[in-house]
């Protein structure tokens, strides 16, 4: 009868400690399934992080010249301006890229408000740098460029939307997420 009391109270224990890690996996379920929503939902906890100068900063000074040979400068920006870095060989880039080229075609003020910087060489470089032409004016730059520099560029690819004084006026790595300011 001992041994019969003895099992029926480890059993019982067990049952216990079991209902307790099951509500406690119910409760990560659960917590899981809000963030996932949150995702979802485009309101996610963690945004994105800084790849290149953040909404609110002044991005640093530059010159170059695109393929077209004409000048680009910080001074010579005279409106909001959408502004893309992309590099050959980054599968983000190249799902980006169209997506790129769709909101610059609605760029208010054309191709003179939209700059593309493709970094790198070679023969998808060239690709990337016709394809962003019919739609922005495009410098070709090494990596560590003036543009990569002055934008502050740490992950490819990376857009802002800047100002005519050169505050960002939102920036990140998805195009979708610059939607609703390129409209203006």
């Amino acid at each position: 009868m001992a041994y019969l009391t003895a099992a029926v109270i480890i059993v019982g224990v067990l049952c216990a400690l079991d209902l307790v890690l099951t509500l406690g996996v119910i409760r990560r379920l659960r917590d899981h399934a809000e963030r996932l929503s949150t995702v979802a939902e485009g309101r996610d906890a963690h945004p994105e992080p800084d790849i290149m100068t953040p909404k609110g900063a002044t991005v640093g000074g530059f010159s170059a010249v695109t393929v077209d040979g004409d000048a680009v400068a910080l001074e010579l920006i005279d409106g909001p301006t959408l502004v893309g870095f992309f590099t050959p060989g980054c599968e983000p880039c190249k799902e980006q890229l169209p997506q790129f080229v769709a909101r610059a075609a609605e760029m208010p003020g054309g191709r003179a408000r939209v700059l593309a910087a493709v970094i790198g060489e070679g023969e998808v470089a060239d690709e990337y740098a016709a394809t962003l032409s019919t739609v922005a004016r495009v410098v070709l730059e090494p990596t560590r460029g003036a543009l990569t520099k002055a934008f502050g560029v740490d992950g490819f690819p990376a857009v802002a939307l800047v100002d005519e004084h050169g505050v960002v006026l939102d920036s990140g790595y998805r195009v979708d997420r610059l939607a609703a300011l390129t409209a203006r």
